[in-house]
């Protein structure tokens, strides 16, 4: 697992993952702090790394990437860790569109 603060190759990340998936990394973002927990085995592990680096769990949000596909498919917006109903998310996917955007624009930033 580790933190993405600045632009890294995707590619990079995805050939020397430590998690054993064959098609996904998960990750988890942080739209306060525009960062990125990448290669944990659940979304949790990548959010708690986070939280430990003082992140703060209204920011955080988990998706899932795929490298290997073209890019404007690599991006999905579920993890169980969205389920937020007093955030107004009741399910694994983020339904606030507002936050899907910053997601992807913070992916598209920090993972090329």
């Amino acid at each position: 697992m580790q933190i993405i603060i600045q632009p890294t190759s995707l590619l990079k990340i995805w050939e020397e993952r430590e998690t054993p998936y064959d098609e996904v990394l998960k990750i988890v973002v942080d739209l306060g702090k525009n960062i990125i927990a990448v290669d944990g085995e659940m979304h949790a592990d990548l959010e708690q790394l986070l939280l430990d680096h003082g992140s703060f769990q209204q920011n955080l949000w988990g998706a899932n990437i795929f490298p290997l596909r073209k890019p404007q498919d690599q991006l999905e917006y579920t993890s169980l860790i969205n389920i937020r109903p007093a955030m107004g998310n009741r399910s694994m996917e983020v339904s606030d569109q507002r936050i899907r955007e910053k997601i992807k624009e913070i992916v598209e930033i920090l993972l090329k």
